[in-house]
């Protein structure tokens, strides 16, 4: 693993854009595999800033997000497709047919998860995929436990999940119960991942998941087994590293 930290929170945002800009500007049609939450935002930005200074385009590319809600509606604020939109796809030049993300409120869930896994087979390997880290050491929303699911699936979301989310919502009843995440296995088959980790409250979980043992009740410490993983940690995540 390549684990980098950084002083400035700048540094850490446009070290990310940049990796997402040179492989655009090598691969034009690349495929890239996106992330929500706060993690990825700042390196969004960066991109946006990069696309209007025409130093990178996304006119060729494509891309599929890890995860989405289960039973919000796609217009709603807290959904990933939403997030994505407003935090990046409404602001450069990729197509939005060619960006992808799960249908949370899809009438048979389980036909979902395997067209999901389908597209990314046909399109895939994702040549770039973002992630962010729980506070448990989910990646997705692949939670801990006694074994993991490889291919897209729905998950029942922790009770530590939706306590972590609630921020987004009036309260932790409206967070939603379910997700559709990819799979370990489908993150895994990416060609370079990039993982984003920020705060002190992410430390103790990133040296779990970087220098602790392998195990599935900590998902992330699945990524010591991929060859090629970039790190990249604000002072406070890599304050063990």
């Amino acid at each position: 693993m390549n684990i980098r930290t950084f002083d400035q929170e700048k540094e850490l945002n446009t070290t990310g854009a940049e990796l997402i800009a040179s492989l655009l500007q090598s691969k034009p049609k690349a495929v890239l595999g996106l992330a929500t939450g706060s993690s990825p935002v700042g390196i969004y930005n960066e991109l946006i800033d990069m696309y209007n200074r025409g130093l990178v385009s996304f006119a060729s590319a494509s891309s599929f997000n890890l995860d989405e809600y289960v039973g919000l509606p796609v217009n709603h604020p807290e959904s990933y497709r939403s997030f994505m939109n407003e935090k990046l796809f409404n602001h450069v030049d990729i197509k939005l047919e060619n960006t992808h993300v799960p249908d949370g409120n899809a009438p048979d869930l389980d036909a979902e998860c395997a067209h999901y896994e389908q597209l990314l087979n046909d399109h895939g390997p994702v040549d770039l995929q973002l992630l962010g880290i729980g506070h448990n050491g989910h990646i997705g929303f692949n939670e801990p436990g006694v074994s993991l699911t490889g291919s897209t699936h729905v998950v029942d979301l922790k009770e530590e999940t939706l306590k972590a989310n609630a921020r987004f919502f009036p309260s932790i009843d409206d967070v939603p119960k379910q997700a559709m995440t990819m799979g370990v296995a489908s993150i895994l088959k990416a060609k370079q991942i990039v993982l984003i980790a920020r705060g002190e409250d992410k430390a103790e979980i990133i040296r779990t998941a970087l220098t602790g043992p392998i195990t599935t009740e900590c998902p992330a410490s699945l990524l010591q087994c991929h060859p090629n993983v970039t790190v990249l940690l604000d002072r406070g995540a890599g304050r063990f590293m």
